[in-house]
């Protein structure tokens, strides 16, 4: 049968008070300072994914306005933040509702008596499509355009 001494007591083991305050202080600033940078990150990528959703948006309709040869209807509302396309094919109708974080900021060219009204751009088959563009913006203020070229028809992605 084991025997305890006297004198000999069992070590006490956990963490003070005083350890823990520093565990905690030390993760709050490891937060603290990565939270801006994670935020940002997830701004630019909203802003990059709403880019691409626009550019290819405009060339479904451009491609089915030349390989469908029907007219096709791009309509662009700053107000509902999305684009819409409809086509002389009954039933056809196409939304794109722009993520939350980037908005729609102009559409250009840019109507000088009523900037806000939705805008109408006609896509026809054969025909050179209408310059136009839409001008985005994410929270911090980054703005990216998607132009339509008139010569060769192809969307493309510009730094404002």
């Amino acid at each position: 049968m084991p025997t305890l001494s006297v004198g000999k007591t069992k070590p006490e083991t956990g963490v003070t008070l005083i350890e823990m305050v520093v565990v905690v202080g030390i993760i709050s600033l490891i937060v603290g300072i990565a939270f801006p940078a994670v935020t940002s990150g997830i701004d630019s990528l909203r802003l990059n994914a709403a880019t691409n959703s626009v550019v290819s948006f405009v060339n479904s309709g451009l491609n089915r306005a030349e390989r469908r040869q029907q007219v096709v209807e791009i309509t662009i509302s700053k107000s509902e933040n999305a684009l819409s396309m409809r086509s002389t094919e009954p039933g056809f109708f196409r939304r794109l509702t722009i993520p939350d974080g980037v908005s729609i900021m102009h559409v250009l060219p840019e109507l000088p008596d009523n900037p806000d009204a939705p805008r109408v751009f006609m896509l026809y088959p054969g025909g050179a499509p209408p310059r136009f563009g839409v001008q985005l913006m994410n929270r911090r203020n980054v703005e990216r355009i998607v132009r339509v070229d008139p010569i060769t028809g192809v969307p493309r992605v510009e730094l404002p």
